[in-house]
C-alpha cells in the first residue's frame, strides 16, 4: 500500500498540527496514520495502532491521494440519519418542558405519536443541542400579582421613583427581615483543600425593621421579640416626628401592614409629611430594602457573626448604623 502524492515539510507540519489539533476524533487519527504512512510504517502496523480493517485503512489513504487535505475529513451527508425531523424535535421540546424530570414519559409519547423507537440517551442529545440542561429547580412564589394592580400601581411606582430622583420626595422603602444563629451560606475564596465551617446552632430570631432609600440613607430597629403591627406604627411614629420632605413609605401588603389599627394612623401620620404607598401583592422584587437584607445575610458577613448572640447582635448594629459609609449600595 503505497502512497504516490508527494509531501513536502510545510505538509508534514500541517499533518502533525492536524493529528494533534484537530476538535474531530476521526480527523486526529486519519492525519496521524497518513504521516506514520510517510515515516514508513506498514498497514499491518497502522491497522493494530489504530485498531481499524484494512477496508477502513485503504479508504484513508485512497481519499488522502484524492483529495489531499480536504479527504480527511467526513464528506457532507455521511453518518447516522436523524430519527426526527426538525418539527418533531421541537415537539420533543415541548414535551420535555411539560416533563422535566422523566424522559422515559417523553420517549414514549414519541413511539405513540409517530411510531419511532428512541432510547433515553437520544432524547437527552436532542435536548442539549437544544440548549436545555439538567439543573436544580428553584422556588418561586405561589402566585403572581394581578394584572390590573400591575397595570395600576407600576405606573405610578415609576412616577414615585422619578419624583425622588429630582428631590422633590424622599422614597423610602418598609420590610422587615428575621437573622437567627442557624447562617445563612455564603460564597467566599477558600483554600482548595480546606472549606471555611461556619458555627451552626439553634437560636431565638433577631428582628429587624428597616426603612431605606436609594441613597443608603437608614433607619432601622432591632426587636427580639415578635414584630406585629402596633410594632410597626410605633417605628413609623418615631420615623415621622421631625420629617422635613413629603415622605413616601413602599411596603408589602403584610397582614401587619393592612390591620385596621394600622390603617387607623393613616389620616395622623399625612399631616407629618408621611404617605404610604402598597406593593402589587406578590412583588417582593420592587421593594429596594429587600436586597439590604440579602447584603447583610450573604455579602457582608463575618465569619465570626455566628459565633455566639451577642456576635450577631454585633454585626447587625455595625452594619445598620454604617450603612452609606462602610457599608454601600450601588442601586443603578
Amino acid at each position: 500500500m503505497m502512497l504516490l502524492k508527494e509531501i513536502n515539510l510545510e505538509m508534514l507540519n500541517l499533518l502533525n498540527r492536524i493529528s494533534r489539533s484537530s476538535k474531530f476524533p476521526q480527523v486526529r487519527n486519519r492525519a496521524q496514520c497518513i504521516t506514520l504512512i510517510y515515516q514508513g510504517f506498514s498497514p499491518e502496523q497502522l491497522m493494530i495502532i489504530f485498531r481499524v480493517s484494512r477496508k477502513t485503512l485503504y479508504n484513508w489513504l485512497t481519499r488522502w491521494e484524492k483529495s489531499g487535505f480536504v479527504g480527511l475529513y467526513n464528506e457532507k451527508g455521511r453518518g447516522r440519519k436523524a430519527k426526527l425531523n426538525p418539527a418533531q424535535i421541537a415537539q420533543v421540546k415541548e414535551w420535555v418542558k411539560a416533563e422535566p424530570k422523566s424522559l422515559n414519559k417523553v420517549v414514549i409519547k414519541v413511539y405513540k405519536e409517530w411510531e419511532i423507537e428512541v432510547s433515553k440517551e437520544t432524547i437527552k442529545r436532542i435536548i442539549k443541542k437544544l440548549n436545555m440542561i439538567w439543573k436544580r429547580m428553584k422556588r418561586g412564589l405561589s402566585k403572581t400579582p394581578d394584572d390590573w394592580e400591575l397595570e395600576v400601581k407600576m405606573p405610578e411606582l415609576l412616577k414615585l421613583k422619578e419624583q425622588d430622583k429630582k428631590g422633590e420626595i424622599d422614597l423610602r422603602y418598609l420590610d422587615e427581615s428575621g437573622f437567627s444563629l442557624t447562617p445563612y451560606i455564603p460564597y467566599g475564596w477558600q483554600e482548595k483543600n480546606s472549606t471555611i465551617i461556619l458555627k451552626s446552632s439553634q437560636s431565638k430570631r433577631i428582628n429587624v425593621l428597616g426603612l431605606m432609600n436609594c441613597r443608603n440613607e437608614l433607619f432601622s430597629e432591632i426587636h427580639l421579640q415578635t414584630i406585629d403591627s402596633e410594632t410597626v406604627i410605633n417605628f413609623l411614629d418615631k420615623f415621622s416626628e421631625n420629617l422635613t420632605k413629603p415622605t413616601v413609605v413602599v411596603l408589602d401588603q403584610a397582614s401587619i401592614h393592612t390591620s385596621d389599627r394600622f390603617l387607623s394612623k393613616l389620616s395622623e401620620w399625612e399631616p407629618k409629611n408621611l404617605k404610604l404607598f402598597w406593593l402589587p401583592t406578590y412583588s417582593p422584587k420592587q421593594n429596594l430594602i429587600e436586597i439590604l437584607w440579602k447584603f447583610i445575610k450573604y455579602e457582608w458577613i463575618e465569619v465570626d457573626a455566628y459565633a455566639n448572640w451577642s456576635s450577631l447582635i454585633k454585626y447587625l448594629k455595625k452594619v445598620l448604623d454604617n450603612l452609606g459609609q462602610e457599608y454601600v449600595i450601588n442601586f443603578v
